[in-house]
């Protein structure tokens, strides 16, 4: 059976990055440090100035415990559409590594604002000492663009 992979074009790239840019939330995959088990959260995030995933999450979170003991994770980003089979819209599934911005860090107020322009409700919190902004790291991707447009893309494919 041949494979369903695609090659790689200037199309997928494009609705990979796409599907970043509109995403205001996501589901975060890590690994229960407890169980070894996986463990499935949403969290708000937005297209950071480098046009990867940019979130703010709370020590106080399971997520963040795990991803402190552990920071490979998986986000999920791409909404079904009004109509149709949800199994057709496209989604991005981006793996890689989660790295902590921290109050202090000489890069936090930067990303803080770019963060509150696209997520101004997080105002409420963001100066709280628990919350912490989260980059992923992208190790790779994979794409399915809809029936029959699936694509592993590489950490530049996703870039801006």
């Amino acid at each position: 059976m041949p494979s369903p992979i695609r090659p790689t074009d200037d199309d997928a790239r494009s609705l990979a990055r796409a599907l970043i840019a509109e995403a205001r939330f996501a589901a975060l995959g890590v690994t229960d440090p407890a169980t070894g088990m996986p463990l499935v959260s949403r969290i708000a995030c937005v297209p950071g100035p480098d046009g990867l995933p940019l979130a703010l999450v709370s020590d106080l979170s399971a997520h963040t415990a795990a991803l402190k003991a552990d920071p490979a994770c998986c986000l999920l980003l791409g909404e079904p559409g009004p109509r149709g089979d949800p199994l057709t819209h496209p989604r991005l599934s981006l793996q890689g590594r989660a790295r902590f911005v921290r109050h202090g860090d000489a890069d936090h107020p930067g990303l803080a604002a770019h963060y509150l322009a696209r997520q101004p409700k997080a105002k409420l919190y963001i100066g709280f000492g628990d919350f912490a902004l989260m980059r992923i790291d992208p190790t790779g991707a994979h794409l399915n663009g809809g029936f029959g447009k699936a694509f592993v893309l590489a950490p530049d494919d996703l870039r801006a």
